[in-house]
């Protein structure tokens, strides 16, 4: 059936031509590929995530030629972007439903980066990633909420119980799941479950005033953390309200006292080389973004996570 919404994106990312993804000629397949997952019907607050592929996309365009001032690459050469995912938005199981193939065959063929919509969708992403390297995922979350709810207030599943399902599911590794910026209120149960389980928090407060050289630890630690369990698959799951509402303003449920823009772009700077197999931003909401600053900040994120992965290639191949 054919989803088309008048809320998809009629423009690449970087400016890139939108590519059919069941048409891509396989003599010129490149290793890299974005695409959109417009679905925020599992928000608890201000909706508006199904808008966000196309205002990342938008934003995007603004960084030009792409060439990284750290990594000196640019990811235009190496990425195709398919549009957006043809999906249901009135029902969380059909969407999941729908999407799970269609992740399934993307992941086939390329590294995949996925703009949301909502938090929900990376439960059935990991799904798919754990059927495709039949292993649990390492994964970084950086989000202002734990999102280890037991249930979304009164219904099964939503955006605040996707790591506690994944968790049970036996999607991820406990020990390899590292949540960054957490800060929301919450009661011990859910605030302490990633740290229960064996994985580590680093909450937004534990980390306030650092930057730089100030992030060395953090950094370190998830290296070895990472290096311990012989580097697994690692996926990095990036809800933009891990940033402070003075940077990242429109999102459903924005918490203050979080991330600087500086800080998360430290850590994916410094986390470039290691064992990445895909990424997600998510809940970036243009209806309540002020001059453009949350999907701006998307926008270069992914863009910073897509250069650090082909300058590590690079160096990979030249070693």
């Amino acid at each position: 059936m054919n989803h088309a919404f008048a809320y998809l994106s009629t423009s690449g990312f970087l400016g890139l031509s939108i590519e059919n993804p069941l048409s891509i000629d396989m003599a010129a397949k490149k290793p890299y590929a974005i695409t959109g997952i417009n679905w925020d019907g599992s928000v608890t607050n201000r909706p508006g995530a199904r808008f966000g592929p196309s205002a990342i996309r938008h934003a995007s365009q603004m960084l030009c030629d792409a060439t990284h001032p750290l990594f000196d690459v640019s990811p235009l050469e190496f990425l195709k972007d398919v549009g957006d995912l043809l999906l249901p938005n009135t029902s969380i199981d059909a969407m999941r439903s729908a999407l799970m193939p269609l992740a399934a065959e993307l992941i086939k063929n390329q590294t995949m980066v996925w703009l949301g919509g909502d938090h929900s969708i990376t439960l059935p992403l990991l799904r798919a990633y754990h059927a495709h390297y039949q292993q649990p995922l390492a994964c970084i979350h950086f989000d202002a909420h734990c999102d280890t709810w037991t249930d979304h207030f009164g219904e099964p599943s939503g955006h605040g119980t996707w790591v506690y399902e994944a968790v049970t599911e036996g999607l991820v590794d406990p020990k390899c799941f590292v949540q960054i910026g957490i800060r929301s209120s919450g009661e011990r149960s859910a605030r302490e479950f990633v740290n229960d389980q064996g994985g580590k928090i680093y909450t937004a407060r534990e980390l306030r005033g650092k930057d730089g050289d100030g992030l060395k630890k953090v950094v370190d630690e998830v290296r070895e953390r990472m290096a311990k369990a012989g580097n697994p698959p690692l996926y990095l799951t990036f809800d933009i309200d891990a940033l402070d509402p003075a940077f990242a303003p429109g999102t459903g449920t924005p918490e203050v006292g979080g991330l600087t823009t500086t800080q998360a772009m430290t850590l994916l700077e410094a986390w470039h080389d290691l064992n990445w197999v895909g990424m997600d931003c998510t809940e970036v909401s243009p209806p309540y973004d002020h001059a453009e600053l949350t999907s701006n900040a998307a926008a270069t994120l992914v863009w910073t996570w897509l250069c650090g992965r082909i300058a590590a290639k690079n160096k990979h191949a030249r070693d």
